[in-house]
Order: C-alpha cells, then structure tokens, then sequence
C-alpha cells in the first residue's frame, strides 16, 4: 500500500454514553436465539441504532428495522436525538411498508430506547414479542451489525457530510436506492433483498 501511495479509512469509534433503564422484574429473553432464517416475509424482525457524524450538527442518529426474511430495511428513521420516539417512527414505518404478524418476533438490545414503556406498549398491542440481545453481546444481533458495517463501510465513512440534511439524503439514496435495490446478498443466493421479496409474491401468485 506504501508503494502504491494508498491509505486505509480509520475510523475513531464512538462510544455513545447512552443509559440502559431496564425494569429490574422483568426477564429480557432472547427469543431469536441467533436464529437468522425467516421462512416468510414479516416473521422476524430486527432493529438498531446507529451514529453518524455531520459539521453542521454533531453526532446524529439513524434507527433502522429490518426483515430477516430479505435483510430488506423496511423502515427508518432519522433524527437530531436518540429518543424513544426515533425508534418508534422507525417501527411504524416498517408497519406501514410491510407488516410484522401477530406473534411475530421482533429483536433489539436492551437500549433505554427499546425497553421504554413506549415501546414496549406498542408491540405489546400489536401482539408482537420482544426478543432481546444480551447486554454486550453483538453476536445475538448479528445481521443488524452487518448491516451497520456495510453503511459505515460502503457510505459514512467515505464520506464527509456537511449538513443534516446532506446526510438524510445520502442515507435515503444508499438504502432505498443502493442497498434494497441494487446490493446482492451471497446469504440471499447472489441476489437483492427486493428480488428476494418479489421472487416470494410471484411464487405464491403460482402457487
């Protein structure tokens, strides 16, 4: 790389210093178990959080969920501050774009955000379960964090965003554009997550 005159892209980590406020009676299990396989579109869902940085304000958040099914984001939300209400715009979106069955799973960490009476509410009503990831432990969350590493790898950390609404921009564009559309899973078969999907509908039209 010295020869060629070329760097790599490091990264400082970010260390957000947000609390985790957990009800001390209630048991948070781990109903996905790392069990990443969806037979059927809006059995499994995962969601996270993520940082990204701007000149104009700061550290920003972006809160994503996403079917397990298809690795399809199917709903986002992007926002000045990681409040409860980031999260659940996230989640209503996905509501609306696709649908989590009654009884269906939905996975997160213990973050302040996600154990919120709030949101546990919502999925309550919803008949929706709750399935948590370890405190500390990545692995039970693992395609939400490769995710997160395709976006920081393939689009923020190649970039320098001036603005806000720079940055929701180029997220829209990456997400509904590139990663949904356009980017081949080898877990997917070497196809996109929306080929992954319609090829499931035109199946059943056969069927």
């Amino acid at each position: 790389m010295k020869f060629l005159g070329l760097r790599s892209i490091t990264i400082k980590k970010f260390n957000h210093s947000g609390s985790s406020k957990q009800d001390d009676k209630k048991e948070y299990l781990n109903l996905l178990e790392q069990n990443f396989f969806a037979e059927k579109p809006s059995e499994k869902w995962v969601g996270d959080i993520t940082y990204i940085y701007t000149k104009e304000t700061g550290w920003t958040y972006l809160a994503i969920v996403m079917d397990l099914f298809d690795l399809k984001v199917v709903g986002w939300s992007y926002g000045l501050n990681m409040e409860n209400d980031l999260v659940i715009d996230a989640f209503k979106k996905a509501l609306v774009n696709r649908g989590l069955k009654q009884e269906g799973i939905f996975h997160s960490d213990c973050g302040s955000q996600y154990t919120s009476n709030d949101y546990e509410k919502l999925l309550s009503d919803l008949k929706i379960k709750h399935s948590y990831s370890k405190k500390g432990y990545p692995y039970d969350n693992a395609s939400m964090e490769s995710f997160n590493a395709i976006l920081k790898k393939e689009e923020v950390n190649v970039n320098t965003y001036e603005t806000f609404e720079e940055a929701r921009l180029a997220i829209f564009e990456f997400i509904e554009g590139w990663y949904n559309n356009q980017r081949i899973h080898s877990t997917l078969g070497y196809i996109t997550p929306n080929e992954k999907y319609n090829n499931y509908i035109a199946n059943l039209a056969i069927a």
